[in-house]
């Protein structure tokens, strides 16, 4: 299994300066299985770099392609209606979310319609599934993929994806709570090879008026990581006002404390192999 971050962002884009280090891109990433399936967790703007590393520009029609939205917050689907694949003909696209695939369905209609695209979902020519993942395991491409709720506003679903006996969690959005560990994703992440976690703000900027706001801190993310026996943590999600100086800074913290953490960066590569 390898994973590749095209986005890594949270609540919009950037432009960043030549030379950057993390990238501007809001979040998507792409996990290829063992046998080539392609799965996209998430299609905020890192989709458009993402469509190109497959096939240059546009993605492969011998297989289908799998998006595992988390939510549907506009960071996370901003890259939508700017996916070339979502325009052709002989493209297979299937879609899941934690919900009921009829509301799957809906909240993508809804969300790319008239006055504010001029292409409506539905009337794009690939072809569309749309399907529920739960919290059981289901087989997604070669790959068992299984989700648990996390404590964001209006909800939003983590990602566990399992290969060969290696896994990976996206949790990608979500708040820590006051009383310690979310005990319900510290056992959902249990023994994961790899640890996706939303590292939004510090912790000066969470308590100056962050609570509430569904986004989480590194030494959370670190208090996470230790709980589920995570191999390794990847702080994602990161916050739109900081500069490459202040991730790196960050950075140092964690790894401090933690060193198996890395700060997200568009371009990172994982590989879990047997």
């Amino acid at each position: 299994m390898r994973i590749e971050f095209f986005g890594i962002r949270g609540t919009s884009p950037i432009a960043p300066r030549r030379g950057t280090i993390y990238g501007g891109h809001t979040p998507s990433a792409l996990v290829r299985t063992a046998a080539g399936e392609n799965l996209v967790v998430d299609a905020g703007t890192g989709l458009l770099p993402l469509e190109h590393a497959l096939s240059g520009g546009t993605c492969t029609t011998f297989r289908p392609l799998h998006i595992l939205l988390t939510h549907f917050h506009f960071d996370h689907v901003s890259g939508l209606p700017f996916f070339q694949t979502l325009y052709r003909k002989d493209a297979d696209l299937r879609f899941y979310s934690n919900g009921t695939s009829d509301s799957l369905r809906w909240r993508l209609k809804a969300f790319m319609t008239g006055p504010y695209f001029p292409v409506e979902f539905e009337s794009s020519s690939s072809r569309k599934e749309y399907r529920r993942v739960g919290p059981r395991p289901v087989d997604i491409g070669g790959v068992l993929v299984s989700t648990c709720p996390l404590n964001h506003p209006q909800g939003c679903g983590a990602y566990r994806i399992e290969e060969n006996g290696r896994s990976v969690v996206f949790a990608t959005d979500t708040e820590h709570y006051a009383e310690g560990v979310d005990a319900r994703l510290a056992a959902f992440a249990l023994g994961a090879d790899v640890l996706i976690y939303d590292a939004s703000y510090t912790p000066a900027e969470y308590a100056a008026g962050k609570k509430g706001w569904g986004h989480s801190t590194w030494p959370a993310g670190v208090e996470l990581a230790r709980a589920a026996g995570a191999g390794k943590l990847i702080l994602s999600h990161l916050n739109p006002d900081h500069s490459d100086a202040k991730i790196k800074r960050l950075e140092a913290a964690a790894r401090k404390v933690f060193p198996r953490s890395v700060f997200a960066r568009e371009g990172l590569i994982l590989r879990l192999e047997k």
